[in-house]
């Protein structure tokens, strides 16, 4: 229609287009696009036509709203547990998956690889204690507080979301169970000290025992030890007490130190003069043995010759004897003036190991008889003269 048009104030004289009628004309588009007639170009179409076509424009929609409802997705990490009518149907893996709508069907999405944290003996923080879980008695009838984190992931979706009611208090409950199992069973400076990872092993096999026996389909990861010590109202006596066992163990090492030190020697020193004295006993009876042998020999020899042998074993004797003697023995016929020589320092400058050189002695000359007469009459002659 043109803006010029005379008439076009008297064909929209009648205000704003009429809004039933544009649902009308939609319902009867929607109705030929469904299949059905369209509508005769006498007249209107019938009112219950109109009502029909659209209640099937309504439940052709609720029904795509209810199909699309089936539609679910599967994460990483994550499996679809399908019930149908409340009773286990499959179990989906991930991705986009498909199941039949509400009321017929249903679907769990469960996380099997998240780390799950249970603790036993306090919560969110070691101080906050709760000493009901914590405080458990030894084999030695001690108390000891104990605080201790279990970490879990799902091994069976199924059985995690139908064989049991409350899960996380099934894993809290068997962690308590198994872990005063075990304590009780063991000393008190055990589970203390030496055999916190022991006691995290065993409690971890006892836990997933236990839980398997349930089929909570659950499987137990790790146990952490947060803390484990005496309770508080004790704590400084049992310190005390820790104190002087260490000290008995430092003394007790020292000592061993010292006796891994003194015995070696003390041994070695045995074994020393032990090879000593069998080295003297080896001297002597070899000695012995070459005396008698050497004496046999001898008596042999002077049983030939007795005079040679008696000369010859007194000329031995006597050069033994004068070897081991500082004494110089000068023979000299008539009397005359001797020149002294410091034989007995010449003696002692000489090595024991070089053999001792005598000194000769050559004997001044002895001056005759008539060389001294005359010597004593030129010296009456020098007096005469000089007087």
């Amino acid at each position: 229609m043109a803006w010029n048009d005379p008439d076009w104030g008297k064909k929209n004289s009648g205000g704003p287009p009429d809004l039933d009628e544009l649902w009308r004309k939609f319902n009867q588009k929607l109705n030929v696009m469904f299949g059905g007639k369209a509508p005769s170009s006498g007249g209107g179409a019938p009112a219950g036509q109109k009502a029909f076509g659209g209640m099937g424009l309504i439940a052709a929609l609720a029904l795509l709203v209810w199909i699309g409802s089936g539609f679910y997705i599967v994460n990483a990490g994550e499996r679809g547990v399908v019930l149908r009518f409340g009773k286990l149907l499959e179990t989906t893996q991930s991705g986009p998956r498909w199941h039949l709508p509400y009321p017929f069907e249903s679907v769990e999405v469960v996380n099997v690889e998240q780390v799950r944290t249970v603790e036993v003996g306090y919560r969110n923080n070691v101080k906050s204690k709760i000493l009901k879980e914590s405080l458990m008695l030894t084999d030695d009838e001690n108390i000891i507080d104990i605080q201790f984190a279990v970490q879990y992931i799902l091994k069976s979706p199924e059985d995690f979301l139908f064989n049991n009611r409350h899960p996380e208090d099934a894993v809290h409950n068997a962690a308590e169970t198994a872990i005063r199992e075990i304590v009780g069973k063991n000393k008190m400076n055990f589970v203390l000290y030496e055999g916190r990872s022991e006691v995290a092993a065993q409690a971890t096999k006892l836990m997933q025992e236990i839980l398997d026996r349930y089929k909570t389909g659950i499987s137990i990861s790790k146990v952490t030890m947060q803390n484990a010590q005496p309770p508080e109202q004790v704590q400084a006596a049992f310190d005390d007490a820790v104190k002087a066992g260490q000290d008995r163990e430092r003394q007790k090492n020292e000592g061993q130190a010292y006796a891994n030190d003194v015995v070696p020697k003390a041994r070695g020193a045995a074994s020393r003069l032990l090879e000593e004295a069998n080295g003297y006993k080896q001297r002597v009876i070899a000695n012995a043995e070459g005396d008698a042998s050497r004496f046999r020999q001898i008596v042999t020899e002077y049983s030939k010759a007795p005079v040679v042998t008696r000369d010859r074993l007194y000329l031995d004797a006597m050069q033994q004897v004068l070897t081991n003697t500082s004494k110089v023995l000068v023979d000299q016929k008539g009397g005359n003036n001797l020149l002294y020589l410091p034989l007995d320092k010449l003696i002692q400058q000489t090595t024991p190991d070089s053999p001792v050189t005598k000194p000769v002695i050559q004997p001044e000359s002895v001056p005759s008889a008539d060389s001294t007469a005359r010597s004593r009459d030129a010296f009456r002659s020098r007096d005469r003269e000089t007087r």
